[in-house]
């Protein structure tokens, strides 16, 4: 029996598997995207049921080789509150992106290191000026580490480089091109290189967070368009339930 002990992870997503346990979809460190079944985490007993929470570090360990394998313990890592308001709605964005996006017990430890970081930042008393280029900058490291960014300091078909003052489109099936009359977002090859540079740094998450939020105002939101649709595409589906969820929110108020 495989057994894992203390390994990093946070809790993407939990649901019903019996009348008192539930299965965890949790990212971890060193093993990504990982089920586990919590045996007998809906007794009020149960160790379990204060620390599956998620946007929270956890200690977990597990064990067996079935593909949902038993979770043995989980202890709470320290570290940041829960966020909340907004920000507990991005975090919840960034989960289904990674369930949406990252296969089962494939590993990306710079993308996790990059999540956590992405946390502390939502939890954070400057969540509310800073969660939207922290969420801009988690997308672009997901689509890079997942393999659906293309080079942005050249364009994709014709590998020519970028010039710092002409418009350049991200689409879907074509990568980065050249924009169109017609297009409704895109952004100058300066800016596309300059998120190229800061997705390369050691710190990849503050760095580029840092670039998007130096991005004049409608570029910010022209980034946003174009990403979005470029996760949708890859996700498969329409709008994301969470992010339609926080544009009802936002409706209303």
């Amino acid at each position: 029996m495989k057994r894992v002990t203390h390994e990093p992870g946070y809790v993407l997503h939990h649901y019903d598997w019996s009348e008192s346990s539930v299965i965890v979809e949790a990212f971890t460190r060193a093993h990504g995207r990982v089920a586990l079944v919590a045996k007998g985490a809906k007794r009020p007993s149960s160790n379990f049921r204060p620390v599956l929470l998620p946007l929270q570090q956890l200690a977990l360990s597990w064990g067996g080789d079935a593909e949902i394998r038993t979770l043995k313990s989980a202890e709470w890592g320290g570290g940041q509150v829960m966020p909340t308001g907004d920000a507990l709605l991005s975090g919840y964005y960034a989960n289904e992106l990674l369930m949406r996006l990252l296969a089962r017990e494939d590993a990306h430890p710079r993308l996790f290191d990059a999540y956590a970081a992405l946390v502390h930042v939502l939890a954070s008393h400057e969540a509310e000026p800073l969660a939207a280029a922290a969420l801009r900058a988690f997308e672009l490291l997901l689509l890079r580490e997942t393999g659906h960014l293309p080079a942005l300091d050249a364009q994709t078909l014709t590998f020519a480089p970028l010039s710092d003052d002409e418009r350049y489109r991200l689409v879907a099936e074509g990568g980065l091109r050249a924009a169109h009359a017609d297009d409704s977002a895109w952004l100058h090859g300066a800016h596309w290189r300059a998120l190229t540079a800061a997705l390369a740094d050691e710190a990849p998450l503050s760095a580029t967070l840092n670039t998007v939020a130096e991005l004049p105002g409608d570029a910010r939101a022209q980034l946003r368009q174009q990403l979005r649709e470029l996760l949708h595409y890859h996700c498969g589906v329409g709008t994301l339930r969470t992010r339609q969820l926080l544009m009802d929110i936002q409706a209303l108020s």
